[in-house]
């Protein structure tokens, strides 16, 4: 198969390996003369890194790079960007990266020349409408993992560094307006963050299957990304240049992203407050947390996991569904409780809490309230 695209949903995706050549032409596309490239600190001096900076350099541009970015961003990694941002006067972003880093650079397009604070466009209600959407930049999106899919979604996860509480951060034209997606630039990721970024990507399309909102693409996009984690994800794990399975999962992984439209639950519940507070990773932290959810949930979903399963190719229904992914974590290496995580002396009682106010609760088949939210993390720890 052809493994080469040019589409046009959820936003302008450029797809294929190599396509990182065409860097160039996605600047004129959107619109940008003088762009920041927003990247993380560990990719800062990679040679992928070094080859996108001489592409936009050869074809004329004065490429200047902000790295700070923590794996868990916070909003003092966009103070400090939005200072480089503003005092360059730059006319756009290419986010360059794993999700941190895209979510950092499409914050600062939506940040760099509005008048109100971060907190205000919180995704709580039209909190969204307070911004001025004419000054937003454009943002070219460049994933290097497959995972977050923050490459195709309108919002951003940013940890308020003094509560230490996950925020997402939410305009619909947030939305990067060209994506590269070329999976060679995913070759060079360590294998525990193959596996950490691969099943972050199987938690999405999981958690949108599960949700009980009413949205059928959504479903539909969700179940066909859960196929490709399954028939790829290994395969990447085990050859990290295989180009099929890396390219698959990069197409998992905008999937999972896209099909969350229709909800998250409580594995993102539950994950975003552990991250903010112990700095775990996020996709590995959602593995932990899989099982134990897929338990808590069994009376909402094990009819329709049971129709999944037949479609996955994996024998006995819920039951064999939670088997797999059970045996999935245990092939790659996941922890299996979050204290092998590295998560010690955590406040249960706050952890419940946060995960109470996380907006992914309202996504979640099964009510949750303080006493079963407590029991939940508990199972886990």
């Amino acid at each position: 198969m052809n493994l080469i695209g040019n589409w046009s949903y959820p936003t302008a995706m450029r797809f294929g390996a190599g396509r990182i050549n065409e860097i160039a032409s996605a600047c004129v596309e959107a619109g940008m003369s003088k762009p920041l490239v927003v990247s993380d600190k560990g990719l800062a001096d990679l040679p992928i890194t070094k080859n996108l900076l001489s592409l936009l350099e050869a074809a004329g541009y004065e490429p200047v790079l902000f790295s700070a970015v923590d794996s868990n961003p916070t909003d003092t990694n966009v103070d400090e960007g939005l200072a480089i941002y503003r005092e360059g006067r730059f006319d756009g972003v290419i986010a360059f990266g794993g999700g941190s880093a895209l979510d950092i650079g499409k914050t600062l397009a939506l940040m760099v020349e509005q008048t109100a604070p971060l907190w205000d466009f919180e995704d709580i209600g039209d909190n969204w409408t307070r911004a001025q959407a004419n000054l937003i930049h454009p943002v070219i999106a460049v994933p290097t993992t497959a995972g977050t899919g923050s490459e195709v979604g309108r919002a951003s996860i940013i940890t308020n560094a003094s509560t230490h509480e996950k925020k997402i951060i939410f305009h619909p034209r947030m939305l990067p307006v060209v994506v590269i997606a070329d999976p060679e630039l995913t070759f060079g990721m360590p294998k525990f963050l193959t596996a950490g970024t691969g099943l972050d990507a199987f938690a999405h399309c999981v958690e949108a299957y599960s949700s009980p909102h009413y949205h059928p693409m959504s479903q539909g996009i969700a179940l066909e990304g859960m196929r490709l984690v399954k028939d790829n994800l290994q395969v990447a794990y085990a050859e990290p240049e295989h180009l099929d399975a890396r390219a698959n999962m990069m197409c998992a992984a905008a999937m999972g992203a896209t099909a969350f439209q229709k909800g998250l639950g409580a594995i993102h519940a539950l994950s975003h407050p552990i991250g903010a507070v112990h700095n775990t990773h996020h996709g590995t932290t959602n593995a932990v947390c899989m099982p134990a959810v897929l338990q808590f949930n069994r009376e909402a979903i094990a009819d329709r996991f049971d129709k999944a399963a037949a479609y996955l190719d994996i024998q006995g229904g819920f039951n064999g569904f939670c088997d797999y992914v059970n045996q999935l974590n245990e092939a790659l290496g996941i922890p299996k409780t979050l204290t092998d995580l590295g998560v010690s002396n955590p406040n249960i009682d706050n952890l419940t809490t946060s995960a109470l106010n996380d907006p992914s609760v309202g996504g979640n088949p099964v009510a949750m309230n303080f006493d079963n939210t407590k029991a939940l993390l508990e199972s886990i720890m």
